[in-house]
């Protein structure tokens, strides 16, 4: 009927009118909490006391707390995952493989030189040559702390040899053969319990000589090249020593034989000398002639003045007149 037409259309108009109403109303409502924000925001700050938030290294752990920084953010599924292999992926194709067959043979190591000296064999693990169980540097090889239990073979012009704090037991007369320039042999705190009689012996060039902190219960020969000598801490009693051992050594200026088992002073000593450590040992006497002559009281020996005898037992003062040539009294128990 037309009223109920009518009616129909007014109620479609009232509901277009209401859905307009409520989509003007969200712009409205948003724009007015847009101004209303900076208004809060402003509000917030202005409550905050800015001026004590002063960093430093002394504040720092109170105004940032990052006692639990690793619980804030969990980083774990950014992390990629990377499969780390030993070996190299198999080609998929046969043919690709390498042929083994006609892989090169490793090069023998040579002599350095065909002319050098022929050295004998050696403990398999000591066979290399020593540059390549060491340090070698120009002229000098380092083979400090290098687990070696025999002296390595050694390049023909080694001057210096630092063998030091190993496990090395003995000295053969084969370890320095040829070595014409070796200079100084230092084999400090190892197992050395003896020496060839001619290990050193024949070293033309062999100024210092170091073995403290071993086990030698003798001292081999030594060459007339030698200027220092330093053999403290072993277990060397006075028949450990060659007769007149150093007598003939007429470049010797130190002699250091400390903490050994020797039962009097190794005389006759070289003019030379210049420094004499003896002490704790067994010494118990000495004779007028150790030092001086005791027949040229005119003597004058001013070149040993380190005399070191304290840890001794045996009385200096009872030995005047053994020591009227020298520039000062050693150091020891005078009464």
């Amino acid at each position: 009927t037309p009223v109920r037409c009518r009616m129909r259309t007014l109620a479609w108009l009232g509901i277009a009118s209401l859905c307009l109403g409520a989509a003007w109303a969200v712009p409205a409502k948003e724009e007015r909490g847009k101004a209303e924000k900076p208004k809060a925001d402003l509000a917030l700050y202005e409550n905050l006391d800015l001026d004590s938030y002063d960093l430093t290294l002394d504040n720092y752990g109170e105004i940032l707390d990052l006692s639990n920084y690793e619980e804030l953010y969990d980083y774990s599924d950014l992390a990629p995952k990377i499969e780390v292999g030993t070996l190299a992926p198999r080609p998929k194709d046969p043919a690709a493989l390498p042929n083994l067959g006609t892989t090169a043979e490793t090069p023998k190591l040579q002599p350095a030189t065909a002319a050098g000296p022929v050295h004998p064999a050696a403990h398999p693990a000591q066979a290399l040559p020593s540059c390549l169980l060491c340090l070698c540097i120009g002229t000098s090889v380092y083979c400090d702390d290098a687990d070696l239990e025999h002296i390595p073979l050694l390049p023909p012009e080694t001057t210096y040899l630092y063998a030091r704090f190993n496990r090395i037991g003995a000295i053969r007369a084969s370890d320095f053969t040829g070595l014409k320039k070796l200079k100084r042999i230092d084999l400090t705190s190892n197992f050395i319990s003896w020496a060839d009689v001619d290990a050193f012996r024949l070293l033309p060039s062999l100024q210092e000589l170091i073995l403290p902190e071993n086990r030698l219960t003798a001292l081999p020969e030594l060459p007339r090249s030698i200027v220092w000598l330093d053999a403290r801490l072993n277990r060397i009693p006075s028949t450990g020593l060659q007769p007149e051992a150093f007598r003939d050594l007429k470049q010797l200026q130190f002699l250091h034989l400390s903490d050994n088992q020797l039962d009097y002073i190794p005389a006759p000593l070289p003019e030379s000398l210049r420094s004499l450590h003896l002490q704790n040992n067994n010494i118990q006497t000495m004779h007028e002639d150790t030092f001086c002559d005791s027949q040229d009281h005119s003597q004058i020996r001013r070149a040993l003045e380190d005399i070191r005898l304290d840890g001794n037992p045996i009385n200096l003062s009872l030995f005047p007149n053994a020591y009227f040539c020298l520039p000062r009294l050693p150091t020891g128990r005078f009464f």
